[in-house]
């Protein structure tokens, strides 16, 4: 197993994965250029891109004297840093004591370890020895005794190279990190298309594909979450490529926060992409030994357009990134009450609707806002994490013991990270949650956000949850988090480290949710902010699955889970049947379809259904459990493109043998003698014979001639085709 060698000769570092090569060089006067990333090429060393010409304007390294043609400015840098004679985009910014900010960093050494590198505090792929190596480079500024490690994780079934990045001081005087990206990347050539994740609360990630300019295109979030306006994943695509052919590159950053994510083609058409923390509002105090370690980026690599780079993250963040005794098993088919009852409920009406549910199948019934402190709307009680029994009638425990002998499951709402002003914790502590002195705070959702940055905080909350958790029974958490993060200040810190609080809030959300996970391995928790606010791999270290919309409408969710499935699996996704909150019509049928690409559940009071809409629940969940396993494990494919109008959406489940596939048809609209529409379905054997719905067919047929769907007669008319091989 070598699938990182070094290259001595030539000081070339040659990464490989199973349909990917990344090398860069150690080249003149020490510095680490980077050489390509692409297409497996063999034994060869891209070295001969590299081009050194006299540029004006562009500057030379003192050491390199007389010779014009070397410099960090044309040059396709591994790392850049900022005032080294580079003036793109930086991935490294430090201030000194002195009030300087140049860094000239340059090649100490390697190390070549097997498996793959984690990182303190935070969230990273895993893989065993046997799946995975790690090169990890030294970068050194010789004057203020500043290293940078390059960490690279390789995971070579999988197509995907990490990266990540940690800085150290071992100088006597401190210094002030201003900018630390995980990933800095150059491609020399290429006509990218830049493609993002864009949105806002109830519509996240509409996918943008724009060109990459001459300038600098960028997205992030300054909201302390990841955002419900843009996701931290984004691609460089070729021009021409599509679902099925042409390069693209995906960035997937695991990190909650604040991030920024941007592209820049220079003077010379050179594209760097650089991605990480945001720098604004962002420094980090590093004295003598102290040691910062930035947030990690996956990367996948597709000559085969996106459906089979998307299929590498499904895979790898199902079975790499989440953790935990939910990440593979089967999730339980759930009920909320949110949109059922809002705050209005007692004891007696949640057990009403599970008993319902229960009849129906539904296996875990959720209680959501409101069984705390004084909490009867949302202006009060958010923090007093006290179980009100006057409201519920009983004691959490009864209530939990009454649902669990209905033979369901029982969870519990939470939002922790949040405090109301009229509640008992903040008139106890109001320094615990973010104000700034002699400023009256932004707010949102009539609520603050607590400092999570502070362990006293963290342990408080932790302690009344557990008081209630292990108490009752509780087999499911929903985690929220409902309004973006303003008024920063922590009153626990110096002001000259002010700047630090924004990353050190995240790294206390990561340490509780460890801690909380830890504590009960059997609990499932399902992230979520107002819905796909804070949807990202990062918190899927932590919760195996995310809320994916608070907009529950059926052919709004078409868009919001395509865009999703770009870098998400669709055991990721929380989707939920409701009414229809739109106020258009949808079939009850389609409404189920579509929330089958996700962990299914319902989000409405089952007592106000019919007799014959509590029978197709029944036949729903029992569909969804017959499918699952090719939904949840299978390969994704979208047959169509949900940001453009057509007759059909469509999207295909392929198994990993290839043995069988679930195709589900949702009809965008209705029209008079409209024309046959046929969909080629993919990821089947060409030769094998397979049944769609009791008919024959061979593979290349379904694939190359496609299935020819039926004739809607209803608007969002919707169709699953079974397939399975004969």
């Amino acid at each position: 197993m070598e699938w990182i060698k070094y290259h001595e000769a030539e000081k070339v570092f040659d990464l490989r994965t199973e349909n990917s090569t990344y090398q860069m060089q150690v080249r003149e006067y020490d510095t680490l250029v980077h050489l390509y990333y692409g297409c497996p090429v063999g034994d060869s060393l891209i070295t001969d891109r590299i081009v050194c010409v006299d540029r004006g304007f562009s500057g030379n390294p003192y050491e390199a004297g007389k010779d014009k043609t070397f410099s960090l400015d044309t040059l396709p840098q591994e790392y850049s840093s900022f005032g080294s004679g580079d003036y793109r985009e930086s991935a490294l910014d430090i201030r000194y004591d002195n009030g300087t900010r140049t860094l000239g960093l340059r090649y100490e050494g390697y190390e070549i370890i097997k498996g793959k590198y984690s990182i303190p505090g935070l969230p990273a792929m895993y893989a065993d020895e046997n799946e995975a190596e790690t090169l990890v480079i030294t970068l050194r500024d010789d004057v203020q005794d500043v290293r940078v490690k390059l960490y690279y994780g390789v995971v070579k079934d999988l197509d995907v190279i990490t990266r990540s990045v940690s800085v150290e001081n071992h100088g006597q005087a401190p210094v002030q990190l201003e900018r630390v990206m995980s990933l800095c990347l150059d491609q020399p050539y290429g006509d990218w298309d830049w493609m993002t994740f864009y949105g806002k609360h109830e519509m996240e990630r509409q996918l943008s594909r724009t060109p990459i300019h001459h300038g600098v295109q960028s997205v992030g979030s300054l909201r302390g979450a990841s955002s419900h306006q843009y996701n931290p994943f984004v691609m460089l695509a070729d021009k021409n490529a599509t679902e099925t052919s042409g390069e693209c590159y995906g960035f997937s950053f695991l990190y909650s926060g604040n991030f920024l994510a941007a592209a820049e083609k220079d003077q010379f058409d050179q594209t760097r992409l650089i991605m990480g923390i945001h720098p604004e509002n962002f420094e980090f105090l590093l004295r003598e030994g102290e040691i910062f370690h930035a947030p990690e980026v996956m990367m996948v690599y597709s000559a085969e357009g996106f459906e089979k780079m998307s299929n590498c993250y499904h895979k790898a963040v199902r079975e790499h990134v989440c953790r935990g005794r939910f990440k593979l098993e089967r999730r339980p088919v759930l009920i909320n009450n949110w949109e059922g009852t809002y705050f209005d409920f007692t004891g007696e009406k949640l057990l009403e609707m599970a008993k319902e549910a229960a009849s129906c199948g539904v296996e875990l019934f959720v209680m959501d806002d409101g069984w705390f402190g004084k909490r009867d709307d949302d202006n009060s009680g958010l923090g007093d994490w006290q179980v009100n029994e006057k409201k519920l009638g009983c004691t959490l425990s009864e209530l939990a013991e009454r649902i669990h002998g209905l033979g369901m499951k029982f969870g519990i709402w939470y939002e922790p990270e949040c405090v109301s002003e009229d509640s008992d914790l903040y008139r106890a502590h109001p320094d615990w949650a973010f104000t700034v002195p002699g400023r009256r705070p932004n707010r949102g959702r009539n609520q603050l956000v607590l400092d999570f940055s502070r362990e006293d905080v963290r342990n408080h909350i932790f302690d009344e949850m557990t008081k209630v958790l292990d108490k009752a029974d509780v087999d499911y958490l929903k985690w929220d988090f409902n309004r973006s993060i303003s008024d920063i200040y922590c009153a626990a810190l110096p002001a000259d480290r002010q700047g630090e609080v924004p990353h050190r809030y995240v790294l206390g959300l990561y340490e509780f949710l460890d801690r909380l996970g830890k504590r009960y391995p059997d609990m499932l928790i399902e992230g979520c902010s107002g819905g796909g606010g804070r949807f990202d791999a990062g918190m899927l270290h932590y919760t195996s699955q995310i809320w994916c919309s608070d907009d529950t409408d059926t052919i709004e969710r078409l868009k919001i889970q395509y865009g999703t499935s770009f870098a998400y699996p669709v055991s990721a996704v929380g989707s939920h049947v409701s009414a229809c909150p739109t106020g258009r019509f949808v079939p009850f049928e389609t409404r189920a379809a579509v929330a089958m690409a996700g962990t299914f559940g319902y989000e409405l009071d089952p007592a106000k259904l019919s007799e014959e809409e509590k029978t197709q629940i029944r036949g729903q969940i029992e569909e969804f459990k017959k499918y699952y396993d090719v939904i949840h494990f299978g390969d994704y494919y979208r047959l169509t493109n949900a940001m453009e109008e057509g007759p059909y959406a469509a999207w295909e489940f392929v198994s990993e043998d290839g043995n069988e596939a679930l195709v589900s048809v949702v009809a965008s609209r209705v029209r008079a003698n409209d024309p046959g529409v046929r969909i080629r379905l993919r990821g089947l054997k060409e030769n094998q014979m397979y049944l769609v719905n009791g008919v024959e067919y061979p593979g290349g047929a379904l694939m190359h001639g496609g299935i020819l769907l039926e004739e809607a007669k209803k608007e969002y008319q919707s169709w699953n085709y079974h397939i399975t091989a004969k």
